[in-house]
């Protein structure tokens, strides 16, 4: 169940049954010569929607923008600044609670998000703890990359080349989400050189293709299928869990 495509008395009745939603975060950034510029927001999109449509489970909007400053020296990367980020997240969080959701779920796509998002929950919670007051909500953050057996997956497929970003595996992602834009480019070196970076001048100077440490020609739609299929089992249940608690 997608909440964009619920009528509200939809979601009203959901909300007599279950109080939890998933909501998907990612980032519009550069994923190298051959990868999407929306892979951080469509691979916990795709995760999310497969794990609600087989467990029942409402799943809320994608937020689609993160914090991605250090990739804006590649053309169609897009940033929030953290305190942006932090207020919107927290506008999301009280428009949700409002209607009586009492555990959001956020399903994450962007490593570069996570001190971000930590920082927003824990701005949501003090609204609570100044005053003295139960927080009615419970808030959980979880990378998909990190549910339970989705790297031993991921490692399986790609022994060599997976790298930290424009991963092989996170490319097979998209490329199962949307065949259609496969794209096939010659890559040189073969696996990308490995390293630190600070800001967006910096990071393209280090990275002139824009990946790290990986190989993405070794993508695939069927990799993707197994990678997501590995997910969307790990998701359900520790939604399940965290629904349940």
């Amino acid at each position: 169940m997608l909440l964009h495509t619920a009528s509200w008395p939809e979601v009203e009745a959901y909300l007599k049954t279950s109080k939890g939603i998933i909501i998907p975060i990612g980032s519009t950034e550069q994923h190298g010569p051959n990868g999407l510029v929306g892979t951080d927001a469509i691979c916990p999109e795709v995760i999310a929607r497969e794990a609600g449509a087989e467990a029942g489970i409402l799943v809320g909007p994608t937020f689609n923008v993160g914090v991605a400053q250090h990739h804006l020296g590649f053309p169609g990367s897009m940033t929030l600044r953290p305190t942006t980020m932090i207020a919107a997240i927290n506008d999301w969080i009280d428009s949700l609670a409002r209607h009586g959701f009492e555990k959001i779920y956020f399903l994450n796509g962007h490593g570069g998000n996570i001190a971000t998002i930590a920082a927003a929950f824990a701005e949501s919670y003090a609204n609570w703890s100044y005053d003295g007051e139960a927080c009615p909500y419970e808030l959980k953050q979880m990378n998909w990359w990190e549910l339970p057996g989705v790297m031993d997956v991921c490692r399986s497929l790609f022994p060599v080349g997976e790298g930290s970003h424009a991963t092989a595996s996170e490319v097979s992602v998209t490329y199962y989400a949307y065949p259609e834009h496969v794209k096939t480019v010659e890559m040189s070196p073969k696996i990308a050189p490995n390293g630190r970076f600070t800001d967006a001048d910096n990071y393209r100077k280090s990275f002139p293709d824009g990946r790290i440490g990986s190989d993405p020609a070794q993508a695939t739609p069927e990799k993707g299928a197994t990678i997501v299929a590995a997910a969307r089992k790990a998701l359900i249940s520790d939604v399940k869990t965290f629904f349940s608690r």
